[in-house]
């Protein structure tokens, strides 16, 4: 490398040429070194050396030999070289101390032979600064160990904890993508619907005078009527009229049946009823149940009652309890024939209402925007064939409440009720040409005959209501208390004339 003889580590380098080495003479110079001895003036460098400056030159390093004090170098097993001739040695060398003993260098301002290689004058400019000296090994002592830094080593605590957070994050981050995923597909990532909240209106309070707090005032005194018979179970509604447990429901939920009875509250818990009594022409009948605590219905005078007036239908159509449906009044005074084939006719002058009514609805009562019972949910009529189910369409009929109270109280007071009459039958199945009833038969000492009505008269007008089908004389005569004084306009012959009859009650 650079003209250096790495063999035994001299540098034969002289201004740039290297001499060849004199056979048999161990790859060692010829004769000593040109420089002068340590303490003897120099005579000048040889050519080609550079002398250290200020100093005497030193001598050439030999790999592998040992000097001895008073003599010659001598050659060490480990070159292989003869002993060098001319080298004094360590002992008459002033200023040179004798290596260490291991070849270890000694303390600073030893000889530069062993330390400062870069004074060396033969040495090669090209080679490298560092000289390595190897180490002396201290018999009983281990050398330290040195630990490979890429060799896997034990987890430390830190590691223990960092894997479960990382996991944590990991399925914390996968969680909410996958959450936004099924937001987005079931639309919860979409539009936002609706305008911004704000304040109910008045009717969404559910005041007291509400449709909602007039519901929430009378279910309680709402009841599902049940009554066993020999084809079944009849099943309608009713309301409680009494705080002592009489309730009022139609005549047909409870005819045909066997006398056993039962009332559903609207907690849902019942108890055995009996039934008092009932009247088959006004579809009226009363049930009695024992129980504490009954909180009955608030009355309203069905006289009072305009079309348009709000009102609510309440009960268990279809054996759905507590069932409330809204509507108006239709009409007053529509007169009704109605009855099963074989059984009684019943007229009423009814209240017509588009609340929707179905079965299970009747007996139930029909309630005004204040929450006061005004009428008897009864009638409904349908466009449907023979034989099939009935259903609501907007023509619903209640009994009138007014004479529903009195038909109750003649059945709680006497066990029957009591029917109004006029003393007067109606010819044939229609009315005349030109409008009214004529009258085909009036009763002596009866209530017509007293007012002065004979057999041919056209019974035109009822208190203000005309007379066109033969059941509204009878129905609208039944919607009156026995004793009450009617308006009645008639025409014989081609006069018209007025006057007051004072209806009586049935004899039977």
């Amino acid at each position: 490398m650079g003209g250096t003889d790495v063999t035994d580590g001299w540098d034969w380098r002289r201004g740039g040429e290297t001499p060849a080495r004199p056979p048999g003479a161990g790859n060692s110079p010829a004769g000593p070194p040109t420089t002068p001895e340590a303490g003897n003036a120099s005579t000048g460098p040889a050519p080609g050396l550079s002398p250290v400056a200020g100093g005497p030159s030193p001598s050439w390093p030999v790999p592998g030999h040992t000097q001895t004090a008073g003599g010659p170098s001598q050659g060490g097993p480990a070159s292989g070289y003869p002993p060098l001739a001319g080298v004094p040695n360590a002992g008459s060398a002033p200023g040179w101390p004798a290596p260490p003993a291991g070849g270890v260098p000694g303390p600073a301002g030893a000889s530069p032979w062993w330390s400062d290689a870069l004074a060396d004058p033969w040495r090669d400019p090209a080679a490298p600064t560092a000289v390595v000296v190897p180490g002396a090994v201290v018999a009983g002592i281990e050398p330290e160990a040195v630990t490979d830094p890429d060799a896997p080593g034990r987890p430390t605590l830190r590691h223990l904890l960092l894997i479960p957070v990382i996991t944590a994050l990991l399925a914390g981050t996968l969680g909410g993508a996958l959450g936004y995923a099924f937001a987005v597909r079931g639309g919860a990532g979409g539009p936002v619907l609706g305008a911004a909240p704000v304040d109910p209106p008045a009717l969404a309070q559910r005041k007291p005078e509400s449709l909602a707090g007039v519901a929430e005032r009378v279910l309680p005194s709402v009841v599902t009527v049940r009554v066993s018979s020999l084809g079944g179970t009849s099943e309608g509604s009713g309301f409680i009229a009494t705080a002592d447990g009489h309730v009022i429901t139609n005549d047909h939920v409870v005819a045909g049946g066997t006398g056993k009875a039962s009332v559903v509250f609207n907690d849902g818990s019942s108890a055995p009823a009996t039934i008092v009594g009932q009247d088959p022409e006004s579809d009226i009948a009363v049930i009695k149940v024992s129980r504490p605590g009954l909180r009955a219905v608030e009355f309203g005078d069905s006289d009072a009652l305009a079309v348009g007036d709000p009102v609510l239908a309440m009960g268990s159509p279809l054996s759905l309890a507590n069932t409330v449906t809204a509507g108006i009044v239709s009409a007053l005074d529509r007169t009704m024939q109605a009855g099963e084939p074989g059984g009684p006719v019943r007229y009423y002058a009814a209240i017509q209402t588009d609340a929707a009514v179905n079965h299970g609805n009747s007996g139930g009562p029909l309630v005004d925007g204040a929450g006061r019972v005004v009428g008897v949910n009864s009638t409904i009529k349908s466009l449907v064939a023979e034989g099939q189910e009935a259903g609501n369409i907007g023509l619903a009929f209640a009994i009138p409440i007014n004479q529903a109270k009195r038909v109750t109280q003649d059945i709680i007071g006497t066990g029957k009720a009591r029917r109004t009459v006029i003393g007067a039958r109606v010819d044939g199945p229609a009315g005349v040409v030109g409008g009214g009833l004529r009258l085909a038969e009036v009763e002596p000492s009866g209530p017509a005959d007293g007012a002065g009505l004979k057999v041919g008269d056209v019974i035109l007008k009822i208190n203000g209501r005309p007379m066109t089908e033969p059941t509204d004389l009878t129905a609208l005569v039944r919607k009156y208390a026995p004793g009450s004084v009617v308006t009645v306009e008639f025409r014989r012959g081609s006069a018209r004339q007025n006057t007051s009859v004072r209806l009586a009650a049935d004899a039977k």
